[in-house]
């Protein structure tokens, strides 16, 4: 790569949505995630950790000519985010997101012994909450 270094971490996750107050009661209210921006009609944008976690309406971002300059972009279909959530929270998670009406679409420990709970938003994107060593990093 020409001495360059591979990239440290994802800064931002992007997905596709209907409806931004929809979304915004499935991420902000349900989730608890704190709301950074807003353009009505276009996006939503969440903070989570250091990273982001862009919602846009599609239709919306395949149109150019913005006051920005970036590309048009925009994706069809169910998407998925993962949220680093501690082993020891996932039953929380599990029993608060049934007590909203959230069913669980699965809930299962893979091989290496991690956990990982599926939920799906408004907008049928899969959502999962999984501890870190899904991935191998600690906790």
């Amino acid at each position: 790569m020409g001495g360059l270094n591979a990239p440290e971490a994802i800064l931002e996750t992007a997905l596709y949505v209907d409806d931004l107050d929809r979304a915004a009661g499935f991420y902000g209210g349900v989730v608890g995630l704190k709301e950074v921006t807003r353009a009505e009609g276009r996006h939503l944008f969440y903070g989570v950790g250091p990273g982001m976690l862009l919602l846009f309406r599609a239709e919306a971002t395949r149109v150019g000519g913005g006051p920005l300059p970036v590309p048009t972009h925009g994706a069809a279909g169910e998407g998925h985010v993962c949220f680093r959530v501690p082993a020891q929270d996932l039953d929380g998670w599990s029993a608060h997101l049934s007590a909203e009406g959230i069913e669980i679409e699965a809930d299962f420990q893979w091989p290496n012994g991690a956990r990982s709970i599926y939920v799906r938003d408004p907008d049928r994107n899969s959502v999962e909450f999984a501890e870190p060593k899904l991935w191998g990093r600690p906790q």
